[in-house]
This record gives structure tokens, sequence and C-alpha cells, in this order.
């Protein structure tokens, strides 16, 4: 059974930082390429950030550098580092397998606001 299990999401002003973490069982998590998603109200998901198998990066426009994404495939974990962070990055935050979404894990928060 696939699981992700997200977390590190909070209140923070804007401009301030926050590490996001995805914890991911029942996949074989260094085969896969990973990404972060985000969906914020009234608003279709989108994903933000990916990383192949083999680290390599890619980001939505709207994010470039200011989030970064990286992986530990011993820990099966793949993080959102997210730096200068706006109002308009507020949405919840999901992790996945970036080619084809599986299960979805219940997100974490992430509310930019002073």
């Amino acid at each position: 059974q696939v699981e992700f299990v997200e977390s590190g999401g909070g209140l923070v002003q804007p401009g301030g930082s926050l590490r996001l973490s995805c914890a991911a069982s029942g996949i074989i998590f260094g085969s896969y390429g990973m990404g972060w998603y985000r969906q914020a109200p009234g608003k279709q998901r989108e994903l933000v950030a990916r990383i192949s198998a083999i680290r390599i990066t890619n980001y939505v426009d709207s994010v470039k550098g200011r989030f970064t994404i990286s992986r530990d495939n011993a820990k099966n974990t793949v993080y959102l580092f997210m730096n200068s962070l706006k109002p308009e990055d507020t949405a919840v935050y999901f992790c996945n397998i970036a080619a084809n979404p599986t299960s979805w894990g219940q997100g974490t928060q992430v509310t930019v606001s002073s």
C-alpha cells in the first residue's frame, strides 16, 4: 500500500522560510521521480517542484529561485525548502510520484500571512 505522510507546514510571515518533509512507503522510493504539489483554496492542484531518480530538478516559474527540492533515498523522504515565502504560496502541500500520482496523503498546510 502506497502512503505519503507530509509534515513541516505552518504559519509564517511573508519573506519567511519553511522546510517540508514527506515520508513515503509502499514503493521502491529510489526508482521514482518525486514531486511536490500544492492546492490553494478554489484552485486546482499544481505540481511546483519535481526531482528525478537521478536528482534532476525542475520547478514551476512561480517558485524558481525560492524553493529547493531534495531527496534522501536512505530515508524514503523528499524535502521542499521554501524561502522568501509570499502570501500566494499559501496552500496545502502534498508529495507524490511525479509522473503518475497515486493515492494522496493528507498534505500539510502552509499559510503565509502577516
